[in-house]
């Protein structure tokens, strides 16, 4: 399993960098719906494997991340805050991914402000 667990790590770090890229691509070109389907298929497939791997709190980050994409691409235009929400998760994602690597467990932590803030319609980001 530690096997396993280390190659996961790689290659989400590795995704999450073309997603990270793809995302500065996207603030440039928000009607680019090739960028968003390319962050969606990544983000869908890094949850996928979270939970087949057991990772609960990776699992839940990278689902909210997942479906803020998916609004963008089938929503109104993804604003600023709510780009800059994603990259947040990401970034939190990065974190626990570090952990994991060093450990081989998620750290114990609760995500569920933030996931509750990407899962929050545009409007609400705006109070």
């Amino acid at each position: 399993m530690e096997d396993l667990i280390r190659d996961f790590v790689v290659e989400t770090l590795d995704d999450l960098d073309v997603v990270d890229a793809e995302l500065v691509r996207f603030e440039r070109e928000p009607d680019n719906q090739a960028i968003l389907q390319k962050i969606y298929r990544l983000l869908h497939t890094i949850k996928g494997t979270c939970g087949f791997l057991g990772l609960h709190r990776l699992e839940t980050l990278s689902h909210a991340a997942e479906g803020a994409i998916d609004r963008f691409r089938n929503g109104p235009a993804a604003g600023r805050d709510e780009v800059t929400l994603v990259l947040t998760a990401l970034d939190r994602v990065k974190n626990i991914l570090g952990t994991l690597a060093e450990t081989g467990n998620e750290p114990v932590g609760d995500d569920a402000e933030l996931g509750a803030d990407i899962r929050a319609p545009q409007a609400e980001l705006l109070h």
